[in-house]
C-alpha cells in the first residue's frame, strides 16, 4: 500500500535518509523506532509529501507521492489521518469543535449530521461528556485522544501517528497503544507509527522498522525483533530494559 523505493534525503550537506526502501501492507500497524535525529518523523512526512525526497520514489498504492501536486494531492492527503506529537488541538476551541473542525472545513454535512460523528467518534476514543471541555482543562492523554478523534472522524484509510506516547506517563502511554491497536482491528485502517519508545512498538507493532544513521537497521516482527542478535536492535532493547527471554508483550 505504502512503499518506499531507494528514498534518500538531504537537508543540505546532511543526509537524513540514506537509500531507503520497505513496503507497508493495507491494514497493519508499521512502527518505526530508533534514536533521536534518526528520520523517523521526516520518514513519515514523506508519505503526506510535506517532504520530497532527494531520490527516489514514495508511492501510495500506484500513485507517486512525490509527483503529485494540486487537485491530485489533496485527494492524496484526503486519505490520511495524522495525529501529532502534541495532539495540536486548537486552544481556542473546545473538544468538539476541534474534533469537527474537518468535517467543516473539508465536507458538505449539516451541523445534525456532524455533531452525530463527532459524537460517535469522541465515544470511540473514551471521550464521552467531555465535549465542551477546553485543551486546558484536561490531561495529556486526553487531549492526544481528542487528536485522535479529529484524526480518524473523516474515515481515512491511513492513519499516520507522530510520538503518541510522547510525554505521557505509562499508565496512559499503555492506554493510547491500546487504543492505537483496538481502532486498527475495529475499522481497518493502516496505522504507521513513529515512536523511540520501543515497549509501544513491541505491543502494537505487526512489524518494526529501526532507523540508524539514515538506514534500515532492522525490518522484523515483534518477536524477531526482540531476538535479533543485531546489535543497534540489542543496544537499543537493553536501553529500555527489554531482554530476548520476555513473552510477547511482556517486558
Amino acid at each position: 500500500m505504502i512503499r518506499f523505493e531507494q528514498v534518500t534525503k538531504q537537508f543540505g550537506r546532511r543526509t537524513v535518509l540514506d537509500d531507503i526502501s520497505f513496503e507497508i501492507q493495507k491494514g497493519e500497524v508499521f512502527a518505526i523506532v530508533g534514536p533521536s535525529g534518526t528520520g523517523k518523523s521526516v520518514t513519515l512526512k514523506h508519505m503526506v509529501r510535506l517532504l520530497t525526497p532527494t531520490a527516489g520514489r514514495v508511492l501510495i498504492d500506484e500513485v507517486v507521492v512525490n509527483q503529485t501536486n494540486g487537485a491530485e494531492l489533496e485527494r492524496l492527503r484526503e486519505r490520511f489521518g495524522y495525529l501529532f506529537q502534541g495532539g495540536a488541538l486548537l486552544a481556542w476551541m473546545n473538544v468538539f469543535e476541534n474534533v469537527a473542525l474537518p468535517l467543516r472545513e473539508k465536507t458538505r454535512l449539516g451541523e445534525e449530521e456532524i455533531a452525530r460523528k463527532v459524537r460517535e467518534t469522541l465515544a470511540m476514543v473514551g471521550l464521552e461528556g467531555e465535549e465542551q471541555k477546553m485543551p486546558s482543562e484536561i490531561s495529556g492523554g486526553m487531549q492526544k485522544r481528542a487528536g485522535l478523534a479529529r484524526a480518524i472522524v473523516r474515515g481515512p484509510e491511513i492513519v499516520l501517528y507522530d510520538e503518541p506516547t510522547s510525554g505521557l506517563d505509562p499508565v496512559t502511554a499503555r492506554m493510547i497503544d491500546q487504543l492505537i491497536a483496538r481502532l486498527n482491528n475495529q475499522i481497518g485502517i493502516t496505522s504507521v507509527v513513529v515512536t523511540h519508545d520501543l515497549h509501544s512498538a513491541l505491543m502494537i507493532g505487526d512489524r518494526i522498522a529501526m532507523l540508524k544513521d539514515g538506514k534500515i537497521a532492522e525490518l522484523s516482527t515483534p518477536v524477531e525483533f526482540r531476538r535479533s542478535r543485531n546489535p543497534v536492535v540489542r543496544e537499543f532493547l537493553e536501553a529500555q530494559f527489554i531482554t530476548p527471554e520476555a513473552q510477547a508483550g511482556g517486558f
